[in-house]
């Protein structure tokens, strides 16, 4: 991981941070070799051409990038947490209810190729 991620991750609000750390390490218990960087500002996970965004907000974290015909049942359980076009919201007390394997499915069908 690079410095800039790092600094990323390491000013993340305290109530925020168990939400980023569960996120980040369902992606990289499905992609170990996943590549980290900051684009867009924002730590951002690349498994050959696709990658998948993971950004702390106010609200919680959101995550861009993800494949909406590939996520089609994630959001069918959770239509709630889609804010705009490509945004997953995920409020702590929202992600609380979401089992890990409901967000890996999610994170998988968005890096797998």
């Amino acid at each position: 991981m690079t410095a800039d991620v790092q600094s990323y991750i390491d000013e993340i609000p305290p109530r925020h941070r168990p939400l980023f750390d569960r996120v980040h390490r369902l992606i990289l218990n499905a992609f170990p070799r996943a590549g980290i960087s900051l684009s867009y500002g924002m730590p951002t996970y690349q498994v050959g051409e696709r990658r998948l965004h993971v950004a702390a907000w106010q609200h919680g974290i959101s995550v861009y990038g993800w494949d909406k015909g590939r996520a089609a049942h994630f959001i069918s359980r959770h239509p709630h947490l889609v804010s705009g076009k490509g945004t997953i919201r995920l409020r702590s007390e929202d992600a609380a209810s979401l089992t890990d394997d409901e967000l890996s499915d999610l994170i998988r069908g968005s890096l797998d190729a």
